[in-house]
């Protein structure tokens, strides 16, 4: 039901009704942001009582209830946890399109999402990114930062224009390109850990020790790449205490000595005060980068300036794969056409 609200307002209702519900859904997250009325109808700028009927009106259409109401505080019911997911989604899709469709014109503007994981490679990107703002001072560029399957969901969805991936990743229904360079795995852990002493770390060395793992690598083990074949069989042994999304976190449980963290490098601030190192795994491990975009893609003028800028950056460096023009379009300067 949550779906065909969603499907029904935002997309073939009038547009006087489609402009009043996109309202209504940013009502509904700002009272998910303040878990009250009263501060939610204060960020607004509209009465309680309005907001309130708005909220009354929502759960109605909805046949759901999407808070629960305390004496003074409102908390996300279940349903209402979806429909906070799907609304900021749907919001995030109106800023990008009416973005897009702003920056058709004679000069190039507009914003250009991309997301990706935390690692050095990313360095690269913003050396790009550089490059084209002193060009163009009008493109503003948004980063999301994630695992791969959090920003494949994205990109999936179109709230992204481009993805850095760290392989190995199913890129198949992708256009990609490769960056010239490959990220190194090893182990974050404490200074005064008695595995520090050594200069690399062997499959051995990690039985029986308490490891913090990113999600990302622990789904790998179970599929036939690198990290399979580097674990080998004894991958089904590791003590496993927690698993992690991005490193910051997971250099923190470190620090308190709760594990080992499987990481790449470069990530993780080694500087003598924090009390942490990195040791690379032996035999090593390295990871390939992807830049990747949806087939068939239709980029924003921004968007395509950016993907020429990358195809002439980095298929120069690493002879990438991808031998024909990418399968995308790019909405016309005039506004009218397809080109």
């Amino acid at each position: 039901m949550l779906e065909n609200y969603i499907m029904s307002g935002y997309l073939f209702r009038k547009k006087r009704e489609r402009i009043m519900e996109l309202r209504v859904l940013r009502y509904f997250l700002a009272v998910a942001r303040e878990g009250s009325m009263t501060g939610a109808a204060r960020s607004l700028h509209v009465t309680q009582p309005t907001l309130s009927r708005q909220l009354q009106d929502l759960e109605d259409e909805l046949g759901q209830e999407l808070f629960i109401r305390g004496s003074h505080s409102l908390n996300l019911t279940v349903e209402g946890m979806l429909l906070r997911k799907r609304a900021e989604e749907i919001l995030d899709m109106v800023h990008k399109t009416e973005s897009e469709f702003s920056s058709i014109g004679d000069h190039i503007a507009g914003d250009i999402h991309i997301g990706g994981g935390e690692t050095e490679a990313m360095r690269q990107i913003a050396r790009l990114i550089r490059e084209i703002r002193n060009d163009y001072p009008e493109i503003r560029f948004h980063l999301f930062s994630g695992n791969a399957e959090d920003v494949t969901e994205r990109l999936d969805k179109g709230i992204l224009d481009f993805g850095l991936l760290i392989q190995p990743v199913d890129i198949l229904k992708y256009d990609s390109i490769r960056l010239p360079d490959k990220v190194t795995w090893g182990v974050v852990m404490r200074r005064d850990s008695p595995l520090a002493e050594k200069q690399a770390v062997t499959q051995q060395d990690l039985l029986e020790l308490p490891l913090i793992c990113s999600r990302q690598v622990v789904q790998r083990l179970k599929q036939k790449n690198e990290y399979s074949d580097w674990f080998g069989e004894t991958g089904e042994k590791w003590n496993i205490v927690a698993t992690y999304n991005l490193i910051y976190n997971a250099a923190l449980m470190v620090k308190e000595g709760i594990g080992y963290a499987i990481a790449l490098d470069r990530l993780v601030n080694m500087t003598g005060h924090t009390g942490l190192c990195f040791r690379p795994l032996k035999p090593g491990l390295k990871s390939g980068m992807n830049l990747v975009w949806k087939k068939y893609q239709v980029f924003s003028p921004a968007a395509q300036l950016f993907l020429e800028r990358a195809l002439e950056k980095f298929d120069r460096k690493t002879g990438s794969t991808l031998k024909q023009p990418p399968s995308c379009q790019v909405l016309a300067r005039t506004g009218s056409d397809l080109s």
